[in-house]
């Protein structure tokens, strides 16, 4: 009988390549397949997103007249937004709206989520109900919302015919317009995170929170020791994707106030279309664009390098 080769490779050696005849062409077969499905997608993000940014980012260095002639102007367009107080003071509103809406929104998502939990009855028809004004077109929800607020709505006619008092002129002050506009924008954008906590809540085992339960564990040491480690990972793409969007903010502070009074409640994408769509200034609308970029990256990359700290991928 022939003898059997029991020869073990030494530990600590890589396994042998697999050279069988055929192995390697059909290795190339499949990635010509992947790059065949794959060119949908990445053609549509070379022709929409990387060509548009690189182009902007070249016109910001110039002089660039929707009509008329072009001239390079180095960093210049940069130095004017850096001194100029109306670009400094829609940096600080957008800030502002961020600083507002993000934690609020997260903080009600996240509150509607565990009150909907699994012992509620028709939980399903409240996801719905939330998640609607998330698929109701944006303009729609800012003009209900601006028939709200305005004076003779439906909140100034109920303070009236209630109480006897006028409600604030929300959309023309500027101590309330900025308030209105995260309230509405809360409204309309809750019902996404709210499915992403929701999802994430019921993937908690209830043997778990049971078993801390019979041990003496209260609503908030279970929500603290047990649910909050394993969502983490759900609450920081929330938080992360509430910020980039909140950064962008647009339709709502153009449709509910033109981003007045003045320029209380005007964004960085307000700047943006204004110097690019009205003044035709297209380089200034470039670099104010980039420096949005920059924020935006900037304050992403700090979340991707914090939420070592916070975010549990292992429990």
């Amino acid at each position: 009988m022939a003898a059997v080769n029991t020869t073990v490779a030494p530990t600590g050696t890589s396994p042998a390549r697999d050279d069988r005849p055929g192995r390697r062409p059909a290795l190339r077969r499949d990635g010509r397949y992947a790059s065949v499905f794959l060119a949908p997608s990445l053609g549509g993000l070379a022709l929409f997103t990387l060509f548009p940014t690189a182009m902007a980012l070249g016109i910001s260095l110039f002089d660039w007249p929707v009509f008329g002639t072009r001239s390079f102007l180095g960093l210049d367009n940069y130095s004017h937004l850096l001194h100029d107080p109306v670009f400094r003071r829609v940096v600080l509103n957008t800030v502002l709206f961020v600083v507002l809406y993000v934690p609020l929104n997260v903080v009600v998502s996240l509150g509607l989520a565990v009150w909907l939990g699994p012992q509620i009855k028709g939980r399903q028809i409240f996801r719905v109900l939330f998640f609607i004004p998330v698929m109701t077109p944006m303009v729609a929800n800012v003009m209900v919302w601006r028939l709200l607020f305005q004076p003779g709505g439906l909140i100034d006619g109920g303070l009236q015919s209630w109480f006897g008092i006028d409600a604030p002129n929300f959309l023309g002050s500027s101590t309330w317009a900025m308030p209105a506009i995260v309230t509405m924008s809360i409204w309309q954008g809750f019902g996404y995170n709210f499915l992403v906590f929701s999802a994430a809540l019921d993937q908690v085992p209830q043997s778990q929170l049971e078993s801390a339960q019979i041990d003496g564990a209260g609503p908030l040491q279970r929500f603290r020791y047990i649910t909050w480690p394993m969502i983490t990972p759900s609450m920081f793409f929330a938080t992360t994707m509430t910020l980039i969007t909140s950064f962008q903010v647009f339709a709502q502070p153009f449709i509910l106030t033109q981003g007045g009074p003045g320029v209380a409640t005007q964004t960085i994408v307000m700047y943006v279309y204004n110097q690019g769509w009205q003044f035709l200034t297209m380089g200034l609308a470039s670099a104010a664009g980039w420096v949005l970029f920059v924020i935006i990256m900037g304050i992403t990359a700090i979340q991707f390098l914090g939420q070592k700290r916070w975010v549990n991928y292992d429990v």
